[in-house]
């Protein structure tokens, strides 16, 4: 009789190490591109809310100097790449080491000017300029942590656990970002819009093969004939009728991204988040408009 005994597997629930899916200069670079596009992103997202908070408040950032606008460029920029370390698993250390790399180089470019050795756009110009390989020195420091899987350590606080909750919603940031404009200056859709809602799911749908003649299908060739004659309605009528429905039309479409974003099917679920959200505050912003 086999008496051989075996160790009991052990379950790691604090940490999870992912294996890098390629070599590790391949994976440091895409490590790199990955962080600058979500700093890109947060500058391109989140500078104009910073701009209309500022004037809300009565304050001309044009007119504080270079500082303020140095100010504004380093934090929407480490903003945007925070979030996406977050979500990528990165600790709370290497988070800071990167956010550290890309103020300094803002302030070394202010130095400068401060001395009256460069104008207020040179500086800016510094700092952008020296930013990408402020980042590089800092992943090289590290160089574990972006050339190969690294260990995910659960956030053990309440703040580290909140951080970690609104990284991973970032596809309702994005969508925040690229509809901020939307609460400022509300308007109405042109009635055409409710054919890109009622066609997106289906030609996704089929661009990734997820129909296969049944039920889904239909559903989907039935939305869209459904908002084909809702955006002739709204191109038909006066404005006064018109504005109503592309509001109603946006709003109803959210049920569409919810249902999508719970079944896992057709669409990327962060892009069914996404297009929640756009939805929604384009339908509520064309009720405003009225």
């Amino acid at each position: 009789m086999d008496t051989t005994t075996y160790p009991a597997p052990q379950h790691r629930t604090a940490t999870t190490t992912a294996p890098p899916p390629r070599g590790p200069a391949a994976t440091f670079a895409l490590h790199l591109g990955a962080m600058a596009v979500a700093m890109l992103l947060g500058m391109l997202l989140l500078a104009p809310v910073a701009t209309a908070l500022a004037d809300a408040a009565g304050w001309d950032q044009a007119a504080a100097g270079p500082e303020a606008e140095a100010l504004v460029m380093a934090a929407t920029m480490t903003l945007g790449m925070a979030v996406w370390m977050v979500h990528r698993g990165h600790g709370p250390r290497a988070v800071g080491e990167m956010t550290a790399a890309m103020v300094l180089p803002f302030a070394m470019g202010l130095a400068p000017y401060w001395a009256g050795l460069v104008s207020a756009a040179d500086a800016l110009v510094v700092g952008h300029v020296l930013m990408l390989p402020a980042m590089v020195g800092a992943m090289l420091l590290r160089r574990s942590e972006y050339t190969g899987g690294h260990a995910h350590i659960r956030a053990r606080t309440a703040w580290g656990r909140a951080v970690e909750a609104v990284a991973h919603r970032w596809p309702t940031l994005l969508a925040l970002g690229l509809t901020f404009d939307s609460w400022l200056r509300p308007g109405i859709p042109p009635a055409w819009t409710l054919l890109l809602l009622g066609a997106e799911y289906l030609v996704i749908g089929a661009v990734r093969r997820e129909f296969h003649r049944d039920r889904l299908l239909a559903a989907h060739i039935a939305g869209f004939v459904l908002y084909l004659g809702l955006a002739a309605v709204a191109a038909t009528t006066p404005a006064t009728v018109a504005g109503p429905v592309i509001a109603a039309a946006w709003i109803l479409h959210i049920a569409w991204d919810a249902a999508l974003h719970r079944a896992d099917r057709v669409t990327w679920r962060w892009y069914a988040e996404a297009c929640a959200v756009i939805d929604l505050v384009v339908g509520v912003t064309v009720l405003l408009a009225l």
